[in-house]
């Protein structure tokens, strides 16, 4: 699951394998703070056996059958304060590259997980190292259900159960993951938050529609209306907007 090259200009030029390891992200960290590293590398592995999510939630991924991997990125451009605008381009960079096999359905739960429908495909974990008052360094981690057909959880989908495909070459994929976060990675770096935002609120899982959501135990019903610079969630609840941040609010599925 490495021998491949890319049609990009730096991301993904640079691959580390690891037929397995714990976690993608913490590989990537520990480059980072060891050697010198190439913007846009890729660290891959074919069995993460300890991979994380948003909220310290685990992830479950059969060795070999999906796209366990991060990114290197050096987005120093950005200030500590523009943190979600990478969120944001990552997530539609994965979304882009989705939607060429799914066209209908796919959305993007806040703040950066892929869903089908009602059911999760894949998720993001960002991580970023800051240098003052901007990002040195930003770690990426995408897991991506692709040819696994079960999960314990039944709210798990695939890619090759969505499509109802056969079974998909990984190499490929991940070359044209590499070519998606590009080209939404470069629009950020060229000025296009603002785009990408409205963009991003366009894919939102249940944007503009009431439904449950819970907080400290108790569920009300509210609408997304916008995602604030700081990523902070704000959804009108009885007609006054509250903003609630990563761990403070569930969605009721």
């Amino acid at each position: 699951m490495h021998n491949f090259q890319p049609k990009t200009l730096f991301l993904g030029k640079n691959i580390v394998y690891l037929p397995s390891c714990h976690s993608t992200n913490d590989i990537a960290a520990e480059k980072i703070q060891n050697e010198s590293i190439f913007d846009g590398t890729v660290v891959i592995t074919s069995d993460q056996t300890a991979g994380r999510g948003q909220r310290g939630n685990s992830w479950e991924a059969l060795p070999g059958q999906n796209i366990t991997m991060s990114v290197i990125l050096k987005p120093d451009f950005l200030s500590a304060s523009s943190q979600f605008q990478l969120n944001i381009a990552v997530s539609l960079g994965v979304h882009d590259f989705l939607s060429r096999y799914i066209p209908e359905g796919l959305s993007i739960k806040w703040p950066n997980d892929i869903y089908v429908g009602n059911r999760k495909m894949g998720g993001i974990l960002i991580e970023n190292t800051l240098a003052g008052s901007r990002i040195s360094h930003a770690i990426a981690g995408i897991g991506l259900n692709i040819n696994q057909l079960s999960f314990s959880d039944s709210k798990a989908i695939s890619l090759r159960l969505a499509t109802r495909q056969d079974e998909f070459d990984l190499e490929q994929l991940i070359g044209d993951l590499c070519v998606s976060l590009e080209k939404y990675y470069l629009q950020l770096k060229n000025g296009h938050a603002a785009t990408q935002k409205k963009q991003y609120l366009q894919h939102l899982f249940r944007y503009q529609e009431n439904h449950y959501f819970k907080k400290d135990g108790i569920r009300f019903i509210g609408k997304i209306v916008d995602i604030a610079s700081n990523g902070m969630l704000m959804i009108e609840v009885d007609g006054i907007i509250e903003h609630f941040d990563f761990k403070e609010v569930s969605f009721e599925i």
